[in-house]
């Protein structure tokens, strides 16, 4: 005899996270393979109170639509190509840092 086990009652995260040598300025980093690097040099309590985890799983959540992606040179944004050059990365006025900033406290309320 079988038994159906109904959804669990939490939200499971298998999110990989890792801590990484990175410059000062940079807390952490979505990557296209699903996972996020954390500055090591950045105490985890530091991590939580800016919000740097859930930011970048808005990041995540944007390449596994399809929206965002990235090279060397490039950041594409809905089909649109902009060269890093020429961007301040992690500016707050670039079209997939509005949805990260704007969603990366929602995500701790889920």
């Amino acid at each position: 005899m079988a038994f159906k086990m109904s959804s669990p009652p939490y939200n499971v995260d298998n999110t990989p996270i890792y801590s990484m040598d990175m410059d000062d300025n940079v807390l952490g980093m979505a990557q296209s393979n699903g996972t996020i690097l954390v500055n090591k040099n950045v105490s985890p309590l530091e991590l939580k109170r800016n919000e740097t985890i859930s930011h970048e799983k808005v990041h995540i959540d944007q390449m596994k639509r399809g929206d965002l992606d990235y090279d060397d040179k490039n950041v594409t944004w809905k089909g649109k190509k902009y060269p890093r050059s020429k961007m301040n990365e992690g500016a707050k006025n670039l079209p997939w840092e509005k949805e990260a900033y704007a969603k990366q406290g929602n995500k701790l309320k889920k």
